[in-house]
Order: structure tokens, then sequence, then C-alpha cells
């Protein structure tokens, strides 16, 4: 994402007037109608594209400030903090609604920079799991989670409702009898095997 006071070209003091007016000038002079050459109107539209983000979320005192406190915060900058904010990041997206194809590239990055952590694996599972185009992934994610956790529960349960969903009744049958014996009284691992009929 382009800073957006660079596309403006306002100082981050710049006042709504001063948004406004570098906004207005330069929606003139770079407009796509202006260019004929498809590569010009194309690298000009695009430019259009960023210029009206820049002025919508800067004209707007409460986005600003938003974007503003995101662009202040210190960035991640080894594997373990950029997998922790790819997956706390993912997680407000898929709890606010609007997980769709961010939620899972960030899922994906966590999972890539800490290919370690049993919890990285497993939301991405779990994500994976609620498209059909991407059942085999999820359940290597799963089965990768397990493997890093042999004794966590819901990430059997999870697994076994999984296999359930494709068909694999043995599979999902022999995942939740190990989630059973490692946590016989668990709420949900009792659902998944009352689903799975075991």
């Amino acid at each position: 994402m382009p800073d957006f006071y660079e596309v403006l070209g306002v100082p981050k003091s710049a006042t709504a007037a001063e948004i406004r007016q570098a906004y207005v000038r330069l929606a003139k002079a770079k407009h796509p109608d202006r260019f004929k050459d498809p590569v010009e109107k194309g690298t000009a539209e695009s430019f259009f594209k960023d210029l009206t983000t820049a002025f919508n979320t800067l004209s707007n005192q409460g986005r600003r400030q938003e974007y503003d406190r995101e662009h202040e915060k210190p960035k991640p900058t080894n594997p373990v903090e950029i997998a922790k904010d790819a997956y706390e990041r993912a997680l407000a997206l898929v709890e606010q609604g609007a997980g769709g194809d961010e939620a899972l590239t960030l899922l994906r990055s966590a999972v890539h920079h800490q290919p370690e952590e049993a919890r990285y694996h497993a939301a991405l599972g779990r994500f994976l799991a609620k498209r059909t185009t991407f059942n085999r992934e999820a359940i290597q994610s799963l089965e990768r989670a397990s493997q890093l956790e042999p004794r966590n529960a819901a990430f059997l349960a999870d697994l076994a409702l999984l296999f359930h969903k494709q068909g694999l009744h043995l599979r999902a049958q022999k995942a939740v009898e190990q989630a059973l014996r490692l946590a016989p009284k668990d709420t949900q691992v009792q659902q998944v095997a009352a689903i799975v009929g075991a």
C-alpha cells in the first residue's frame, strides 16, 4: 500500500483544505481520461485509484487517525514477530466477517514464518476447511498441527470433522477416538464424536 501523504504530495501536518486542494490539482492533471495511449491510461488509472483512496482516507478525520496510528506502529522485523502479526491480523479479519483472500494470505504467511507453531497450522486448516476447494490443504494443515502438538484434542477433533465431511469415515473415527482418549470430558470432542458416530 502506498503512503497516502506521498500520493497526495502533502506533509503529515496538512490540513483538510490542503488535502482537498492537492486532490483536486492531481485529479485534474492525472485523470485517466486525459490519456490516449493505453499504457499511459493504465498507469493513470492505477494512480487515480490510489489517489482516490488516499483522499477518502485522509479527508475523513476518523479514518485519518486510524491510518496514522497503523503507520506509526513499529513493523515486525523477525520471523516470529511477522508470523504473530500476520496471525493476529487474520483472526481479526475473520472475527469481523471479512476474512476472504487477505485472511488466507496472512495465515499462510504465519505458517511460512513459523512452521513449527501448531496454532498457526490449526488456524489455517480451520479456515481452509470452510472452503471446499481447499480440503486437501486443510487436512494437511490440521494434520501438521496434530503432529506438532499430539496431545491437543481440539486439533484432532477438527481433523475428525474434516475427515467426516470428506467421507473419510475410518480416518475420522481414528482421529476422534484419539481425541476422546486425550480429553474424554471435553464437550467439543464429545459433540464431534456424536457427529462422527464414535
